[in-house]
């Protein structure tokens, strides 16, 4: 009991999302990010690669779609993976870039198409689940 209790006073622990090893794999074959969203439509990181293209494009809306999709696809898979709404999701765990990225885009495009206070919401979201994912992903 008192380990559950000194536990309860850290926080929760870090959600580690599982590794996505079959589009990881296919990524770096050359496949397309479109292509595979088509066939793995669950994983985050398809989804954010296609919202930074479209951004990178000028494609603010699109953007604003493909990271919103890798946003909630994300989320699913952080509930599955026992998050409860709360707590940290470590950049240096690899298969959680997917969703920080995802997170990143959707604050990025909100921004550019002047949706200010869903900006601010996952500016604190995603620093809560790890104060240098902003940086890392900003480069």
């Amino acid at each position: 009991m008192a380990e559950e209790f000194r536990r309860n006073l850290m926080g929760p622990e870090p959600t580690l999302l599982p590794e996505e090893s079959d589009v990881v794999a296919r990524l770096a074959a050359g496949d397309e990010a479109l292509d595979l969203a088509a066939q793995h439509p669950t994983s985050s990181l398809v989804w954010a690669i296609l919202a930074d293209e479209a951004y990178r494009e000028g494609r603010t809306i699109e953007s604003y779609a493909y990271a919103r999709t890798g946003y909630h696809r994300g989320l699913d898979a952080l509930r599955r993976s026992g998050w409860r709404g709360a707590g940290p999701i470590p950049y240096a765990h690899e298969p959680n870039r997917g969703f920080l990225r995802a997170l990143y885009a959707l604050g990025r495009a909100a921004a550019s198409i002047g949706e200010i206070e869903e900006a601010e919401r996952i500016a604190v979201f995603l620093k809560e689940s790890d104060p240098e994912a902003s940086a890392q992903l900003g480069n």
